[in-house]
């Protein structure tokens, strides 16, 4: 999937798990998303919750990032998909950039959420910034 094919998510079917305050690191996001995953019955396997923290985690990164903090972080889950919600202040949306193996400017995150995640879309927030929604596979 590119960031041009993200196909839309849908809105939370079932009760909503929300992190407040929203996290101001990744470690704090991974550790929210460790909590949500061990309210559900059944239990999503090992690999999918190691990818779910991954997929958490580069999300947060990136708000903190490119738009300089995390305003709100949600999950929700269904009887197939997880799905994630990290809202932040900016309008920019995420976009592919040549990854610097150098280790300087980064360009890794995008793709990563993409490979991912099973869907991706990316919504204004009014009255300014922006949510990214992700889901994948329980």
């Amino acid at each position: 999937m590119t960031d041009l094919d993200s196909a839309a998510v849908s809105p939370a079917p079932h009760p909503t798990t929300v992190t407040e305050p929203p996290p101001s690191r990744a470690a704090d996001a991974r550790a929210a998303a460790k909590a949500f995953v061990a309210t559900l019955d059944p239990r999503p396997a090992a690999t999918t919750i190691q990818d779910l923290l991954l997929l958490v985690s580069e999300l947060v990164t990136n708000a903190i990032r490119h738009a300089g903090a995390v305003t709100a972080l949600s999950f929700w889950a269904d009887e197939a998909m997880l799905y994630v919600q990290v809202a932040d202040p900016s309008r920019d949306r995420p976009r592919q950039r040549k990854p610097d193996l150098s280790g300087g400017t980064g360009g890794f995150g995008w793709p990563l959420i993409l490979k991912l995640a099973d869907k991706a879309d990316i919504r204004d927030h009014a009255p300014r910034g922006k949510v990214v929604l992700v889901s994948m596979a329980r």
